[in-house]
């Protein structure tokens, strides 16, 4: 693996950035909605991914808010995902969102988002470290994904985590593909335009052989014209998706039999 020297650094500095929010009407009425305000296209511009992280972590530390602390876990994630270069710098990122969703977690034991960032972080942050760090956190992902399912029992991302675990784990670690299928389903049907969790389907399909169900279901994740999530399809489920139709020999821009 390759190893980029050095954490990821702020671009703009906070304090700056927190007097604008509070001073432009234009931009937010607080600093926590201006990331939020930022998070909603950064798809656009990565750089506003740095900018929401400046702005939700002087909130965090001028106020701890529970919700606050969540976005920061999940700005953190997403900076893991599209700005960090190299497995150091994801590393930093993962493990900076993991510690602030475990923060959220404990400002609001029963809070939903905070439970589904500290999981999601702790995934990315063992599957970067490697197999067996990976598999020592398998026990903390399944329990957090049964806390989310408590909580709300149609919860998307509570279904795609506990399907993904079936999904990749061994039988013999507690994997079960049949019921991975039914998570997703689950998922998908509280969010149909959910494109991640449709992604993550259709790899259950390849992995089970089932290419014709594969396909359909990438077609639907390439031409869906209104995702849940716009700034995670565009950077990463409809490339995923084009990549994985070529790789089948289909045209990705091919549309879905009727």
């Amino acid at each position: 693996m390759s190893r980029a020297a050095g954490a990821i650094r702020s671009r703009v500095g906070v304090p700056l950035l927190f007097v604008t929010a509070l001073a432009s009407p234009a931009v937010a009425e607080t600093p926590p909605e201006a990331a939020r305000a930022l998070l909603a296209h950064y798809h656009e511009d990565l750089d506003d991914l740095d900018r929401a992280r400046d702005l939700l972590a002087a909130a965090a530390e001028h106020q701890p808010d529970a919700t606050v602390v969540t976005d920061l876990s999940r700005t953190w994630f997403l900076i893991g995902e599209f700005r960090a270069r190299g497995d150091s710098e994801r590393l930093a990122a993962y493990d900076r969102g993991r510690e602030a969703g475990r923060r959220a977690v404990a400002l609001a034991p029963r809070s939903e988002g905070a439970h589904i960032w500290y999981a999601l972080n702790s995934a990315r942050w063992a599957e970067t470290r490697g197999l067996m760090r990976a598999l020592s956190v398998v026990p903390v992902l399944r329990q957090e994904a049964q806390t989310i399912l408590s909580l709300n029992p149609a919860s998307v991302e509570g279904h795609t985590l506990a399907g993904g675990l079936d999904a990749e784990l061994p039988a013999m670690l507690g994997g079960d593909r049949a019921r991975a299928e039914e998570h997703f389903r689950r998922a998908l049907e509280a969010d149909p335009r959910r494109t991640g969790t449709r992604l993550e389907l259709a790899r259950l399909y390849l992995a089970t052989r089932r290419s014709a169900d594969a396909q359909r279901e990438l077609q639907r994740v390439v031409a869906e014209p209104a995702p849940s999530d716009m700034p995670y399809w565009v950077l990463r489920d409809a490339p995923r998706a084009r990549a994985l139709l070529a790789s089948l020999g289909i045209n990705p821009e091919a549309r879905e039999a009727p």
